[in-house]
């Protein structure tokens, strides 16, 4: 079936895969609609049937490594340097967030490292069925780490913004936990914060500093045509922080930005039409938003069936009501407990589960799989049977709802968990 292309995949894992491996009853089934929205999503990739096979007979509890993963883009100079085509992306320091992107049935990724062995702003996604990186936004040239980097021939200030002359963001930072995906508008939002002494580079460039845009620097990703936008917003707009979160929720129509530090205290919305934020004033504001709201360094999910957005920040668990408008911190830890997770933007990740209901968190310091039940609000470390978690430290993970699986990627090897069967 290596034939297969990608615009029969969806049909393939409802008709063709069953004849391969007999049953694929722990899987999804897809409509022929999905089928026909998934073809269109480029690049085009081939379904494998090894994978889907092992996909296919995971159990609930059940692990197991799927093989290395291909490397497809159309690499520059800047990619290659750094082996991007044999490696993909790796993990990047504090920048380990993928978002899961529906219409495309597959994960995106982008972000910087803290500086080695570099900072690149490419974008990639990585699909499952056919176990695969695809770059989808090769990197301009190296920036440094305070400046534009030893070449800034690519770069250009341009209506108050730094930005290259393919249209990318001539800054790039960490994503912290500050990367969501709008599946209205098919986009990926960024909040581009970091270190860069931007006054000084648009001196460089020949502009002037008092030009430069001071707002916060959200971006937008398109992967259907593979172009970012920078948005520029009048005031009033919140700070952007280092380590913030930003999430879309469906029922505020936007993106939320939250900190709950020195820095700022508050939870704002984004319009992505308008570009304008509105500070939403959670909690009333204050000391009782101080007290119950999440601090930076946190990960995070939004989950579709409760209506709320679940939070861990370090061994806290925090839930954010978007009708109430109010957060609740509902569970203080503690490193010794052995109740609750460690949850750290840097060294951890946590997906929602639609399965199960329950939140997944990756936990990569200690190669362990937690799940979360926001109903009786507790954590249970899980002990997978089967093949056990790769354990580099350059990991990313991410949860496929299509197929059922939570997805941990070391490099090019790739390990899936299943957590309850369908």
């Amino acid at each position: 079936m290596s034939h297969l292309r990608h615009v029969e995949r969806r049909t393939f894992l409802t008709a063709g895969a069953l004849a391969v491996v007999g049953s694929f009853d722990s899987l999804p089934l897809v409509s022929a609609a999905d089928a026909t929205a998934a073809s269109r999503v480029e690049p085009e990739l081939a379904p494998k049937p090894a994978v889907l096979e092992k996909l296919a007979a995971l159990k609930p509890n059940q692990a197991v490594l799927l093989g290395k993963a291909d490397v497809v883009g159309e690499f520059n100079d800047t990619a290659k340097k750094y082996d991007l085509h044999k490696t993909g992306p790796k993990g990047r320091d504090f920048t380990i967030k993928m978002c899961w992107a529906p219409d495309r049935k597959r994960a995106l990724f982008c972000g910087a490292n803290h500086g080695v062995p570099h900072r690149l702003n490419d974008v990639w996604e990585f699909d499952l069925p056919s176990l695969t990186w695809a770059m989808l936004s090769a990197p301009d040239l190296p920036r440094g780490y305070g400046d534009l980097g030893k070449d800034t021939s690519d770069c250009e200030f341009k209506d108050g913004i730094l930005i290259t002359k393919r249209g990318g963001p001539a800054v790039i930072a960490h994503t912290w936990w500050g990367l969501t995906y709008d599946p209205r508008k098919k986009a990926l939002l960024f909040m581009n914060t970091w270190v860069t002494d931007r006054k000084k580079a648009v001196k460089d460039l020949g502009g002037d500093p008092a030009d430069l845009y001071d707002g916060p620097p959200l971006w937008a990703f398109f992967p259907a045509d593979k172009t970012w936008k920078p948005f520029k917003a009048a005031k009033p707009y919140p700070v952007a922080i280092f380590g913030g979160m930003l999430e879309f929720i469906p029922e505020l129509g936007g993106s939320v930005w939250h900190a709950n530090n020195w820095q700022m205290h508050g939870t704002w919305l984004h319009d992505f039409d308008t570009g304008t934020w509105k500070d939403l004033k959670a909690n009333g504001g204050g000391k009782p938003f101080e007290k119950e709201a999440a601090e930076p360094e946190q990960i995070a999910y939004y989950d579709p069936k409760r209506k709320i957005v679940v939070v861990q920040r370090h061994h806290d668990t925090h839930h954010y009501d978007p009708k109430k408008n109010e957060w609740k911190k509902v569970l203080t830890g503690d490193k010794d407990d052995g109740k609750s997770p460690y949850g750290h933007d840097a060294r951890s990740v946590m997906y929602h589960d639609p399965l199960s209901g329950h939140g997944l968190l990756v936990q990569f310091q200690t190669n362990t799989v937690w799940a979360y039940d926001p109903d009786k609000t507790t954590w249970t470390k899980l002990a997978p049977e089967g093949d056990p978690m790769p354990t580099g430290g350059k990991r990313l993970a991410y949860v496929d709802p299509s197929l059922n699986a939570a997805v941990v990627i070391d490099g090019t090897t790739v390990w899936a968990y299943r957590y309850k069967a369908a």
